[in-house]
């Protein structure tokens, strides 16, 4: 993997979180690309598409003064470097690895599990 083009960052790059309020990985060195765009907020913390946020943004006015943030959904997410984490011990990826979602996403019980980035 050689990380020429997309996204570089450092502090906070590859953060894996979760709409029912887990922690995130936090990774020294991020690549991404594709994904679509997603506003999210406390009341849709799953994201809304362009069209969705608009539509409510007609519909509810105020809710412009919600805190939105707008995120990438879905992308394809390299890392390496340090990778920290609350439950675990710091490791350390010397070459680029793709971030993979835990497959309990796939679960019926856990529909509101959703990757932002």
């Amino acid at each position: 993997m050689s990380a020429g083009a997309g996204s570089k960052k450092r502090t906070p790059p590859a953060s894996c979180e979760r709409c029912n309020g887990g922690k995130p990985h936090i990774a020294e060195f991020c690549h991404r690309s594709g994904g679509h765009r997603v506003y999210v907020c406390r009341q849709f913390p799953g994201g809304l598409r362009e069209a969705e946020y608009q539509a409510l943004l007609q519909r509810r006015p105020f809710s412009d003064r919600w805190r939105w943030e707008v995120r990438t959904a879905n992308a394809e997410v390299f890392v390496r470097g340090t990778v920290r984490h609350p439950d675990h011990k710091t490791i350390r990826l010397r070459c680029w690895h793709r971030v993979r979602m835990n497959r309990e996403a796939e679960a019926p019980s856990r529909r509101q599990l959703v990757f932002l980035d």
